[in-house]
């Protein structure tokens, strides 16, 4: 996975893969579920928040779904990020309110506030300053702070709420800072992947347990780090091969060259998070695979430079299905797909 990189970062890369293999041992090929200690795992169970101001988070849930934040009254951070879905959008890629098609597939908003990174060419670090620009953007909400504000202030109903959570009336930060809080509610827990590192050892099943093994084999776990596997690092999607084609009348597929003008930057996106990806098809920053397996072949050829067969894609996708959380106290399911635009 590192033959793109130039020669001292190559070399430091293998350094750090082969620390990533010490801490993340191989499982034997003939282990059982309860052969990797836990204290060796290189993942850690997701865990709900419990120092958020339930009344941000209360008036965040209300204005995530409220209409109220764009332009037209049309659109609400729920129309692309369905919480009955993944949180994600079953369209490759949603349309703006001209009309126009967005550049990236929408990505789920569960776990979100465990990424580092945010957006498919990672330009935000926060919650807030990803938010105001979805706000703002003239092909999503297409808002102003005056509309915003000036909408908010004549509702007895938000006056109260914003009073509550924080003792003035609506202003740019608190709009920001309830959004925020609310969508790092938005934690998944009690998939079988964390009842595994949590120690239940047969929980993956075998067929999950040995698509781990060879998502930990094959370097998978190199880029697909941190609680959410993914979400905190670049990586040129086509390391090993160029992936197929995307949509010809779109420049996703520049990735943060579109942000930064570099050269080097062209096909580099943030590495996504695999937390609830069995529920948020289609995949890539376009959509353009429209099943898991489907896209854990394309990962293979492009990033890891192997033609998977269909026994390795098989416990591959099981091994991602076992990434699926709940909300509300329940199992996260799939979005309707709809016809594709």
């Amino acid at each position: 996975m590192t033959r793109w990189l130039t020669p001292p970062v190559r070399g430091l890369a293998r350094v750090l893969l082969a620390a990533l293999a010490w801490l993340a041992p191989s499982l034997p090929a003939d282990s059982g579920a309860g052969t990797m200690p836990v204290n060796r795992q290189p993942f850690a169970p997701l865990r709900v928040p419990d120092d958020l101001d339930p009344r941000k988070v209360e008036l965040g849930r209300i204005l995530f779904a409220d209409p109220i934040l764009s332009s037209r009254q049309k659109l609400s951070c729920m129309s692309c990020h369905d919480l009955a879905g993944g949180g994600a959008s079953p369209m490759k890629r949603t349309v703006g309110y001209e009309g126009r098609t967005h550049r990236f597939n929408a990505p789920t908003i569960f776990n979100v506030g465990n990424n580092y990174r945010l957006g498919w060419r990672g330009g935000f670090t926060s919650l807030e300053e990803q938010n105001e620009n979805v706000l703002l953007d003239t092909n999503l909400m297409a808002a102003t702070w005056p509309m915003v504000l000036g909408r908010l202030e004549t509702s007895s109903t938000y006056a109260l709420m914003f009073a509550g959570a924080f003792g003035r009336p609506p202003d740019r930060a608190a709009v920001l800072d309830a959004l925020a809080t609310y969508q790092r509610s938005l934690v998944t827990p009690g998939s079988a992947f964390d009842r595994y590192l949590d120690g239940d050892r047969s929980a993956l099943g075998e067929e999950g347990l040995r698509g781990y093994r060879l998502f930990l084999d094959y370097g998978c776990a190199a880029c697909h780090q941190g609680s959410n596997l993914g979400g905190n690092m670049f990586q040129k999607f086509g390391i090993y091969a160029p992936p197929p084609r995307g949509d010809p009348e779109s420049d996703g597929d520049l990735g943060r060259f579109t942000l930064t003008g570099k050269e080097a930057d062209k096909g580099v996106f943030r590495v996504p998070s695999l937390r609830n990806v069995a529920v948020t098809a289609p995949y890539f920053h376009d959509g353009r695979a429209p099943t898991l397996p489907d896209a854990v072949a394309i990962m293979g050829e492009s990033q890891l430079g192997r033609r998977l067969g269909p026994a390795e894609i098989n416990a591959l996708v099981a091994f991602l299905q076992t990434l699926t959380g709940e909300h509300d106290g329940k199992k996260l399911e799939a979005s309707p797909r709809l016809d594709d635009h």
